[in-house]
């Protein structure tokens, strides 16, 4: 018996228009491919990132196109097989080998694999066309009159077609409808292969012990299959089973495990599990893949002093406030992102202190590499299914993919440590309920599900609870983002819940946000532009670009959030004094109130990690990390990693230890009827948050300073030898804003310190608010001294500023704190990477201009 053979078809591809009269072949530009890139890689179309230029570029969503490619394959040894796998055709494709066709697919998400022995030849031509999948879509939506179409985002014909939804266009991103060979394809030749190699892990709960159990899928007859289990390289266990078609199994007990943690409370060791196909002692095939030990659960359960149930993660017997960030795919032309890409996007992640990473139900299905590097960097991954946003058909021949889809997808991510839960869809069901869509909760009975108006409930609730429930029975399937058994999706007391009514909704004061937090707040968000660096890079002519400023309809179009000009303008106007000159004092501007806005949700829901029993908030993800284009939008780094400053401000508030402030105003009346004699109080509240896994005993100082003159008005240890316990926020004082005199609170600046043995471990500066109302006196000792090492920038000033943020023209330069408060008397030390001496560092601030 001969080893399994396998032969990458990426070789001699070409491309065309197939519905264009005398389009010729032309070769692609890389493999795997999307017709995009090789349009791009000709010259045949402008860049759809620049400019305008998407608009031009949407016939190619409409045309039909045929990739074709010849190969050599080997003879089939008698008895053997040969296989073409597909791992992923994007989207309706047609595939001729040798002048039959042999596949017919209508998912992007399913792998495909067609036995071709009897069709394959020594010399062989493979032809695929790929139809319109806009155009498809639309032919399905009115072949299916009866169903009861709608979404947000897009248009209905997306709903029909099992694509990456965000293609055809969303509110931060182009509508850019692809097709093409978006994954590899093999040829594979064996008599017996391993088809699939998973494992499941038990860690029990003493954590002293864990139970593994490899299970290798054989395809065809071999005699037997090693199980290896090996960490850093020292082999573990190994066992050799008597094999059979089928499924095959060993099962190991591992003492003293090394157990896999996320970021910050422990490591990330990974073990190696294996299988080995024999045919006597001879090795036919080989599957090796990495898993993690770790003992994950997501814990509801009712809570003290407060209703509903809790919603939280623990791993390894941690209770883990998880702040983190919505994934959506990196670019818009996904085969593109290299491997490294995903590693940089993750690492900026992990660096920014956060702990989880949602990967949102529009996009896709991330590459290995994405799932890799949080494995790596210890990032646990919240993971969607694929839909979001609508109203899903669910036809028999619909169902039946989805389940294939659901299968494959599972089978093929399973054995990451990182992914901790899988949700079913995003906002699917507040759709349903924003359009009244028939939801029984109490009727458990799945086939009366696909009678109502709202048959993607069989989706949810049984197609993909199944799914998981058969594959990954350790992992919690939830059945929608948002979701509260059956509550609105909306109600803050069960579930998860996505805040938007800062920004969208009602649009609150983002200063609120305390009044607007949930048991786990899966999204929330706030704009700001990009880079002006990326802003250039879009603009046609770049600095020399007429369109070069915040209103023009070019940057305009930068931004596909509805609403968008009044949105920013109204939270910007609210808060804080700006002018649309120069564009760079825009720019900051709006990642100034994206920071402050960003920043004020994780402090204030953080607030209520209160410890066990009292876990009001267990998490918070930002709407969303990056981009996959150049745009205005909701990210907290641009789509060249660009951080914006509300990176730095997530970061700082998700430190291993924190403190925070809310000033309210309190007035009280004399009586019922006086608009006179009113005993006004502004008070503030300090609290502590410390997420490491030790108590910390700490002094609470308190210092104020008048905004206007820089004099510091009150210095003041308000807690000496603070107990503040481990993994849990804590409150520490509640007091008047401390003042020379009555009435100087709203000119009055204050900062929280805590000092652990002599040396300040946390800070917070809080302003009166809003800003705009400040009397800011421009420095004239503002400094940001790069010290002699190279590694620290120095930042001082002699009176108070808001937001000092430190750029650079070299992009070389990376800064690894930005946009701080600066008070008279103190130094503020950044850390900075790839700055020299030549490094023109500049500061620019609010109030500047």
């Amino acid at each position: 018996m001969a080893p399994l053979v396998v032969l990458p078809v990426d070789k001699n591809w070409v491309f065309k228009q197939a519905d264009k009269e005398g389009s010729e072949f032309l070769p692609v530009g890389q493999f795997p491919t999307n017709v995009h890139l090789d349009l791009l890689h000709h010259g045949l179309i402008p860049d759809p990132f620049i400019g305008k230029n998407e608009l031009d570029v949407q016939w190619v969503g409409e045309a039909q196109w045929t990739y074709k490619t010849t190969f050599s394959a080997q003879a089939v040894p008698a008895g053997a097989k040969a296989i073409l796998a597909f791992d992923g055709l994007d989207t309706f494709a047609t595939v001729v080998l040798n002048g039959a066709t042999i596949l017919e697919t209508d998912n992007m998400f399913l792998p495909e694999r067609v036995d071709v022995t009897a069709a394959l030849k020594d010399e062989n031509e493979l032809v695929i066309s790929f139809d319109s999948a806009y155009l498809r879509g639309w032919k399905l939506v009115e072949e299916h009159p009866d169903h009861k179409w709608g979404c947000w985002n897009g248009d209905s014909s997306r709903l029909a077609v099992r694509k990456a939804q965000y293609h055809w266009g969303w509110d931060w991103g182009p509508a850019l409808n692809t097709c093409g060979p978006w994954r590899p394809i093999n040829l594979e030749i064996y008599d017996a292969k391993l088809a699939d190699l998973s494992s499941e892990t038990v860690v029990d709960k003493s954590l002293g012990f864990a139970d593994v159990k490899l299970t290798a899928e054989v395809e065809g007859k071999a005699d037997k299959v090693r199980f290896e289990i090996s960490l850093d390289g020292e082999q573990v266990a190994s066992e050799t089973v008597e094999s059979s078609t089928g499924a095959v199994s060993a099962s190991f007990h591992i003492e003293n495990p090394s157990l896999w943690y996320p970021v910050r409370y422990g490591k990330q060791p990974l073990y190696q599990i294996k299988a080995i196909l024999l045919d006597g002692e001879t090795q036919i095939d080989e599957v090796t893949k990495k898993i993690g030990l770790r003992r994950a659960e997501l814990v509801q359960r009712p809570l003290k002093d407060q209703p509903g149930t809790s919603f939280f993660f623990e791993v390894n017997n941690i209770p883990l406030y998880c702040g983190g960030s919505d994934w959506i795919p990196a670019d818009n032309f996904i085969p593109r992102i290299s491997r490294q890409k995903y590693f940089d996007w993750v690492k900026l992640v992990a660096d920014g202190n956060q702990f989880m990473i949602r990967v949102w139900g529009g996009g896709i299905y991330e590459e290995q590499a994405f799932y890799d590097a949080c494995d790596e960097y210890g990032i646990l991954v919240w993971q969607d299914f694929m839909f979001g946003c609508g109203n899903y058909p669910a036809w028999p021949a619909m169902l039946e993919s989805i389940e294939k889809e659901a299968v494959a997808n599972v089978k093929l991510l399973r054995h990451h440590p990182s992914i901790v839960i899988w949700a079913g869809n995003n906002e699917d069901y507040q759709y349903q309920e924003s359009v009244n869509l028939t939801y029984d909760y109490e009727d458990k009975n799945p086939d009366n599900w696909l009678k109502t108006d709202f048959p993607a409930r069989y989706i949810y609730e049984k197609i993909l609870s199944d799914a998981c429930t058969t594959l990954i029975p350790s992992v919690q399937y939830h059945p929608g983002s948002p979701w509260g058994a059956g509550r609105d999706t909306h109600d803050a007391t069960v579930g998860d819940i996505h805040q938007w009514n800062v920004w969208h909704g009602t649009q609150e004061k983002y200063q609120n946000f305390d009044q607007l937090g949930g048991r786990f707040v899966s999204e929330f968000g706030m704009e700001a532009f990009p880079s002006v660096k990326t802003i250039d890079a879009f603009l046609p002519l770049g600095k020399d670009d007429p369109d070069r400023y915040p209103q023009s309809s070019t940057v305009d179009f930068h931004n596909k959030a509805d609403g968008h000009e009044r949105r920013i303008a109204l939270y910007l106007v609210e808060n804080m004094r700006y002018a649309p000159d120069p564009l760079e004092q825009f720019v900051y501007s709006t990642q100034l109130m994206q920071a402050e806005c960003l920043a004020s949700a994780y402090r204030l829901w953080k607030r209520q990690w209160k410890g066990p029993g009292r876990e009001y908030c267990g998490g918070a993800l930002v709407w969303q990390i990056n981009d996959c284009w150049p745009v205005t939008s909701w990210s907290i780094a641009d789509y060249y990693l660009r951080p914006k400053h509300a990176y730095f401000t997530v970061k700082r508030e998700m430190a291993p230890v924190s403190i925070g402030i809310t000033r309210k105003e309190h007035r009280h009346p004399k009586d019922k009827y006086t608009r006179v004699y009113v005993d006004v109080k502004t008070q503030i509240e300090v609290w502590g948050s410390n997420l490491t896994l030790e108590d910390l005993t700490v002094d609470c100082v308190l210092r104020a300073w008048n905004v206007e003159t820089g004099e510091l008005t009150h210095d003041e240890t308000v807690a000496a030898s603070l107990l503040l316990p481990e993994n849990r926020s804590t409150e520490i004082v509640a007091q008047n804003v401390p003042v020379k005199k009555a009435g100087d609170e709203a000119n009055t600046v204050v900062a929280a310190y805590l000092v652990q043995d002599g040396k300040q471990i946390a800070r917070y500066v809080n302003w009166p608010e809003p800003l705009k109302y400040l009397h800011f006196t421009k420095p004239t000792q503002l400094k940001a001294v790069l010290a002699e090492d190279g590694k620290t920038v120095e930042v001082s000033a002699e009176v108070p500023i808001k937001g000092v943020a430190l750029e650079c023209e070299d992009d070389e330069v990376k800064f690894e704190d930005n946009l701080v408060d600066i008070v008279p008397g103190e130094v503020v030390r950044i850390g900075v990477r790839g700055a020299t001496a030549a490094s023109k560092i500049e500061t620019r601030y609010l109030g500047m201009i």
